[in-house]
């Protein structure tokens, strides 16, 4: 009986003989077919015959699930060959599932590439690490984990062979071939490479050093199975029109619009995908009327801006043609060049027109002139704000007396043009960049002076400052661990400066016991102020009884906090005010000192302006410590929020203001040298009034010593530039070029800089 009958490893054997054997259990792996007829074939015409073969095959395909094999036999039984058929999606030895909507989404564990699970990167020895300066030959050390006494032989043996197999070891490793870049990693007969390299040293890694050596050159890498796609490999082997969906999703949306508008179907294609095809279409066209023409869609969420994010919100809304709706918007044009900011204008404007309320907080001056109704609020913030000063449209705010809006837009007030420039010799010099889109290009950076970095959204601003000028520049300082992108060599006038600080709009705390007052160190001196009062003397109080972080004088009911956390379970947790100290946060013996009839809590509760006020009635040793260190949170247009303010309740660009306010109130010593501020977007949250603070600020910083990088597209900031490095002409694929390099007057004669066109306006 042949279903009895199974064929192991190449043998035949019956099922019950083979289930007897004794050493059966120590048999690790096995092939095993299950044999369903057996048949000598005498001639090809013989009806029998081809009747039992083809019951024989439907019966091998249901029992082996669409697989079967057929082994054929010469006469002498010595020759065989075994041909595999399959009714699977199968071909070159590969088995491909059913298409499905979730095998082509890294969402979804079906469709996710197995080895990094959808994410596209994994924890790996990263080769940006390895070789941070891509300007040097392997001779020259490129190779950074290859120095020293010890790991110096593995680079030894490569270049002492490097002759047998033509390997070019005095070439720039930016200009070997990905062949070269690749044998490095493999290595050969005559040397072993990184690969084996990183091997020896996991193998190593009981000891400390070696450890401390492999968190050095970790990082995240692109996934080596899915080359970053994110979508499990066998994906890619489904094509429409020549493109897989890697294809696609690697594509800027505007060129996926291109392609889904001139796509060619057949037929009974085109009629299955008509409305799949409108809505892909409508959608993608949505996404590119808001700027995002730039983006691919296999692009993370967590490296999109604030403003991304919210327009592709926008665009979602926009695409499903919602009406009857209503959208309040913070801040749309957040991260936009002012050429992007005409085509959201036009999106606002659609969404209204088809019969929806849009309500918008905004501080652009082009999307208030389109408003039918502008709501100012003021006159200045905080507990000077809060009124309503004027309601009406564009014309009308123009001709209004009170409001400080409308004296910025009819030119009463005004943030001037420099009358001259500064002048530098000293810079730093990128070269060769090529991080994401940017087309190896060469750009300078001014040093004791303000560099403005301009070009549409995705042009690869954030890929030249953010990628490669900060954390080269950190390397360079010593620090080490920052991924560096792809650029050929750093130089210039580095030992000029001392540290580089990338003030971004990250919270400076995400608790509420860390507030502006603590940050800027103005709580120390008030604390010190506090414990030197004679009550504070006598009741042996000392300068942590002021303080609500560590046990001794604060509330211990709340620990400090001024309120209590009610954990509810299934839902959000609820923050009730303290009973024992009433939100006051301290014990009532602390809060019966008092310094000019104020208490630390009544001090906490002021505004940085009133305790400016307060603490300038005295002329002492700490409040004069109080007062230069609250000064600059002024100076940045801060002086509305509260001493104790948590600052977990502050906006990202009222953070970043106050990291800047930090590093104005640092007094600079005689040896301390000049810091590299490198600025993102900051005018982001502001009114045309604290844009001019904060120019100030600038000011005030480069007068110190210091050098300033800001990647911004406010007008108001660009025209104030020392220099301008303009990059585009567009984002994505058709940016990444240098449009222009030098100071705001020359731009305007750049026929290719969008920038230039639109300051031209202001200068």
């Amino acid at each position: 009986d042949e279903d009895n009958r199974i064929k192991i490893n190449e043998e035949i054997h019956g099922v019950e003989e083979y289930l007897q054997k004794p050493d059966l259990k120590k048999v690790k792996s096995l092939d095993v077919s299950v044999i369903i007829d057996r048949i000598i074939v005498t001639s090809v015409d013989d009806e029998e015959n081809i009747n039992r073969l083809s019951d024989s095959v439907l019966t091998a395909f249901y029992e082996g699930e669409g697989v079967c094999c057929l082994d054929v036999f010469n006469t002498d039984r010595k020759n065989h060959k075994t041909i595999s058929f399959s009714n699977k999606f199968e071909l070159d030895g590969i088995t491909f599932e059913k298409p499905v909507e979730h095998f082509f989404s890294f969402n979804n564990p079906f469709g996710a590439c197995s080895e990094c699970e959808g994410f596209g990167s994994i924890i790996g020895i990263d080769s940006n690490l390895v070789v941070p300066n891509k300007s040097l030959s392997v001779y020259e050390e490129a190779i950074a984990c290859w120095k020293g006494e010890k790991m110096k032989r593995w680079k030894d043996r490569l270049i002492n062979n490097a002759a047998e197999f033509e390997f070019p070891i005095h070439r720039p490793f930016s200009e070997l071939s990905e062949q070269e870049r690749d044998l490095l990693w493999t290595g050969n007969k005559y040397f072993k490479g990184l690969n084996d390299f990183f091997k020896y040293i996991e193998k190593k890694s009981y000891k400390i050093q070696y450890r401390v050596m492999l968190s050095r050159y970790r990082g995240k890498t692109k996934c080596p199975k899915c080359r970053g796609t994110r979508i499990r490999p066998d994906a890619s082997f489904v094509k429409i029109n020549d493109h897989s969906i890697t294809d696609l999703l690697v594509m800027p949306a505007s060129k996926l619009l291109h392609f889904f508008e001139d796509i060619k179907l057949n037929s009974f294609d085109k009629k299955v995908g008509e409305r799949l095809l409108l809505e892909i279409i409508t959608r993608l066209k949505v996404l590119c009327d808001v700027g995002l023409d730039y983006l691919t869609l296999n692009r993370s969420t967590n490296t999109l801006s604030g403003g991304e994010s919210q327009r592709i919100n926008l665009s979602s809304s926009l695409g499903s043609s919602l009406v009857g709706s209503m959208y309040i918007l913070d801040e749309p044009s957040v991260g936009l060049h002012p050429r992007d900011t005409a085509r959201l204008i036009k999106v606002l404007l659609s969404l209204k027109d088809i019969g929806n309320t849009v309500i918008v907080v905004e501080h652009d001056e082009d999307i208030m002139k389109v408003a039918d109704q502008i709501i100012d609020l003021g006159l200045y913030a905080g507990s000077d704000g809060g009124n309503i000063i004027f309601q009406g449209d564009h014309n009308a705010i123009s001709r209004d007396k009170k409001s400080i809006t409308a004296c910025y837009l009819n030119g009463t007030l005004s943030i001037d043009v420099p009358s001259k420039r500064r002048s530098w010799t000293d810079h730093i010099k990128i070269e060769g960049a090529s991080e994401n889109n940017l087309n190896h290009i060469d750009a300078r950076f001014p040093l004791g002076a303000m560099t403005v970095v301009t070009g549409v959204s995705g042009s690869g601003k954030s890929s030249l400052v953010k990628n490669i000028l900060f954390p080269a520049v950190d390397k360079f300082l010593g620090g080490y661990g920052k991924k560096i992108g792809d650029y050929k060599s750093i130089s210039g006038s580095l030992e000029m400066i001392s540290s580089v600080e990338f003030v971004d709009q990250n919270p400076i705390g995400k608790s509420s016991r860390s507030n502006p007052v603590t940050y800027v160190k103005a709580y120390d001196d008030i604390r010190r102020l506090f414990a030197d009062q004679q009550i504070s003397i006598q009741m042996g109080f000392k300068p942590s009884h002021f303080s609500f972080n560590v046990d001794g004088g604060r509330c211990e009911e709340c620990e400090g906090e001024g309120k209590i956390k009610v954990e509810m379970q299934f839902m959000a947790d609820i923050q009730l005010l303290c009973d024992s100290c009433k939100g006051n946060r301290f014990k009532k013996e602390i809060l019966s000192v008092r310094y000019q009839d104020k208490n630390i809590a009544g001090i906490l509760n002021l505004t940085i302006d009133e305790a400016i006020q307060f603490f300038t009635k005295n002329e002492g040793v700490y409040e004069r410590s109080i007062v230069r260190k609250l000064m600059p949170l002024r100076d940045v247009g801060m002086g509305y929020i509260k001493m104790g303010q948590p600052s977990s309740t502050l906006s990202g660009g009222e953070a970043q203001r106050i990291k800047l306010a930090t590093f104005l109130g640092i007094k600079k010593t005689d040896t301390q040298k000049n810091v590299l501020f490198i600025f993102d977007e900051p005018t982001t949250g502001l009114h045309f009034h604290d844009i001019k603070k904060l120019l100030q600020s600038f000011n005030a910083l480069i007068n110190q010593g210091h050098s300033i990088v800001i990647i911004e597209h406010n007008l108001e900031v660009v025209k104030n530039a020392d220099w301008i490095i303009d990059l585009g002409p567009e984002g994505g694929d058709e940016g990444g070029n240098l449009v222009f390099e030098g100071i705001p007057e020359e731009i305007i004669n750049e026929p290719k800089s969008y920038t230039g066109r639109y300051l031209a306006k202001k200068l």
